[in-house]
């Protein structure tokens, strides 16, 4: 009879220790160590435990024949964006996500979806019945009698199953609901996880099923269970968004298979998670038409190779309090605090006594610096009380010196702004080099913060000549 050991495993990292401590010295996490009984023998490893059917030849790189995967599209238009036009054949994918964002919907949505047009799809479920299941399926208004579907936790069973269906797609709703009966540790726990997650990655990419696997996040926001599970799977997809907020948004941060700097828009309606083709249209809102308001910027942000305009408005007042507040939402604190203390270098704008307020309408995060330029203006508008012409678009980075660089994507940039129906558009002088020109939209050249104030009327301030480009 194999004798049982108590051990404490650290969640984040499956570091073990025979007494407890309160910072993890493998990871650093604190109270991370969690109690397990362990079972002390040596196992055998099971045919399953090798993630891919490997060679042992030494074969020359330029001998190896690259082969192009074929692309299965997933019918969603923003998913097949995200993972590089579809999905490959034995990809395992990890969705991750905050409670009720919408990860069971918009898979269940998928799997329907898949099933309709004849890939044969399994559902497995540790966390809802099949009547659950079966009434969010109508209440979305899926209509796919091909989906099989399980309500399962034991994994030699989910194994089995796979066996006699032979799905061409596996969704498991949730790792952390499903436990090997043969390994001590309740189910969600390090080793569990840790286990199941390679015994069902073995399997899909043996039989060269998609596999979904659906991930708990902490309530820091990061994923629950050991970190290895991302090194395992070939996608880590995350909603990037508030609960609250109708617009998901699914971010890949790691794709073997596709891209990383993409990301999925969905609209969360009474028929599912949707689509959003449109995204300029979505977080312009109506700001567009609207009477200018001190404190209002547009600009347009890059989103892999998508180009999003959005509006940045600022409020500067006041402030009652011992240390100004500095509040935004939407872009990072960090990089707007030295955003302020250029203004306040270089601008002359009193910031020391006065609250800033910072967000980016419509919900959306945005890191990309070529919004700097719509930050500094938005607030110079709100601390003078001016507003800005609503036909101006600016993008731009704005250094630490005051200068404005060029931002990446700047002819893609432009294209959309000039789409949406803006006239002028301020830029970085240096950007102007190569700049294609354009039918509707005049592109104005500065090499200074100041000089972009003098240009749009936020500064009297004397300014040396501003460049413009043509047309004319």
């Amino acid at each position: 009879m194999p004798k049982l050991k108590a051990v404490f495993r650290c969640q984040q990292c499956a570091y073990t220790s025979l007494k407890w401590l309160g910072q993890c010295p493998d990871c650093g996490e604190w109270n991370s160590l969690i109690e397990e009984v362990e079972e002390v023998l040596t196992r055998v490893p099971s045919k399953g435990a090798a993630w891919t059917s490997l060679s042992s030849e030494v074969t020359s790189l330029k001998e190896v024949a690259a082969k192009q995967d074929p692309r299965v599209a997933t019918g969603m238009l923003e998913m097949d964006r995200l993972l590089g036009e579809g999905l490959v054949a034995g990809q395992v994918l990890l969705l991750a996500g905050p409670p009720g964002i919408g990860k069971s919907t918009l898979l269940l949505q998928l799997a329907a979806g898949l099933s309709e047009r004849g890939m044969r799809s399994l559902y497995v479920s540790g966390e809802e019945s099949l009547s659950q299941i079966s009434r969010r399926a109508h209440r979305l208004g899926l209509k796919a009698p091909k989906l099989s579907l399980v309500s399962e936790t034991n994994l030699e069973k989910i194994l089995k199953t796979l066996d006699t269906v032979k799905p061409q797609l596996v969704v498991v709703d949730s790792i952390q609901t499903v436990y090997h009966p043969e390994m001590s540790g309740a189910a969600g726990s390090v080793g569990q996880v840790r286990a199941c997650a390679g015994e069902l990655l073995s399997a899909a990419k043996n039989s060269g099923a998609v596999l979904f696997l659906l991930g708990h996040v902490t309530k820091e926001g990061v994923l629950a269970g050991p970190k290895i599970l991302e090194h395992m799977v070939d996608t880590v997809l995350y909603f990037d968004t508030e609960r609250e907020n109708p617009i998901r948004v699914l971010r890949a941060y790691k794709n073997r298979f596709g891209p990383t700097s993409e990301i999925g828009l969905f609209e969360m309606k009474e028929s599912g998670l949707m689509s959003v083709t449109d995204a300029t249209a979505l977080f312009l809102g109506d700001s567009r038409g609207a009477a200018p308001q001190p404190g209002q910027a547009i600009s347009v942000a890059m989103e892999g190779t998508r180009p999003i305009v959005v509006e940045v408005q600022a409020l500067v007042s006041p402030s009652r309090f011992p240390y100004p507040r500095r509040a935004v939402t939407g872009a990072d604190l960090n990089r707007s605090l030295v955003l302020l203390a250029a203004l306040e270098k270089h601008l002359k704008l009193p910031l020391d006594n006065r609250d800033v307020y910072i967000n980016l309408a419509g919900g959306v995060r945005m890191r990309d610096p070529g919004v700097d330029l719509a930050m500094v203006l938005a607030v110079a508008g709100s601390a003078k009380d001016l507003a800005v012409d609503p036909h101006w678009v600016f993008v731009g980075e704005v250094g630490l010196l005051g200068e404005l660089r060029r931002a990446p994507f700047l002819s893609e940039r432009l294209r959309e702004a000039e789409r949406i129906g803006f006239t002028k558009a301020l830029v970085s002088q240096k950007a102007l080099e190569g700049l294609p020109k354009f039918e509707k939209l005049q592109v104005w050249g500065v090499e200074r913060i100041w000089e972009a104030l003098k240009v749009v009327g936020l500064s009297a301030r004397p300014a040396s000549p501003v460049h413009r480009a043509v047309p004319d």
